[in-house]
């Protein structure tokens, strides 16, 4: 019998490349979508930069993973894909920064979301990744927190009868997850309020694997504190 498939879209980031690496131990086949290679997948698809627009984005990977697929279903999409962008309405990059933002959480959870319509098992799980301060006021951050309360109403609506996605959805919103870029970036910062990668990673799989743990259409806070870490 053939190993069930995920997709981890973001899968050569920090925590897209911890989420493939654990499910390929855990003897799924991995498919990645990146604008990069992951060559610790079974699978991987670079998005070639050439395509701009959402829908050529959609369309080349939509291709790319019905080939993959066969006709098989997946049992898990991981959307962890994204950046932090900041700023205000007075920065002289307010509405590129907004526009990153928008095509690196958006579009890439609006394409997650269009393949889990088409290839997610009827208990299968999709997974978004939100933000916890996007579930109020961002004001140095707007276009980063415009983008992730997007992705908060995209979860909360593929849950609902008549979405289109029959298997289960939830959000992750983390504060911020340890990784090496943020503690390049923050070196004074206090660690142990920092969610580590693999918590987060094991959490999904506990949710893929045991269906009860999980609420579909919840969005789950990820708060860690004296390096103990909460999914409320």
């Amino acid at each position: 019998m053939a190993s069930p498939f995920v997709i981890v879209y973001g899968g050569s980031g920090a925590l897209g490349s911890v989420a493939v690496r654990l499910f390929k131990q855990r003897m799924y086949q991995v498919i990645n979508i990146d604008l990069f290679s992951n060559d610790s997948a079974d699978h991987s698809i670079a998005v070639p930069s050439s395509l701009q627009t959402l829908s050529e984005q959609s369309a080349y990977i939509a291709d790319k993973v019905s080939v993959i697929l066969n006709d098989n279903k997946v049992d898990a999409i991981v959307c962890v894909a994204g950046g932090w962008q900041g700023g205000n309405a007075a920065s002289k990059d307010f509405i590129g920064s907004a526009d990153k933002s928008i095509k690196q959480s958006v579009n890439t959870s609006l394409i997650a979301s269009s393949l889990a319509a088409r290839h997610l098992s009827s208990n299968g799980l999709l997974v978004l990744a939100g933000a916890a301060p996007a579930l109020k006021g961002t004001p140095g951050m707007i276009g980063y927190g415009m983008a992730k309360a997007a992705v908060h109403h995209l979860v909360t609506s593929l849950a609902m009868p008549g979405s289109g996605v029959d298997g289960r959805v939830v959000g992750i919103l983390p504060v911020t997850l340890d990784t090496e870029e943020n503690r390049s970036a923050m070196p004074a910062a206090d660690f142990s309020s920092w969610t580590p990668l693999t918590t987060v990673v094991e959490k999904i799989y506990t949710w893929l694997t045991s269906p009860a743990e999980c609420k579909s259409g919840k969005l789950y806070s990820i708060t860690t504190e004296n390096s103990v870490t909460k999914f409320e």
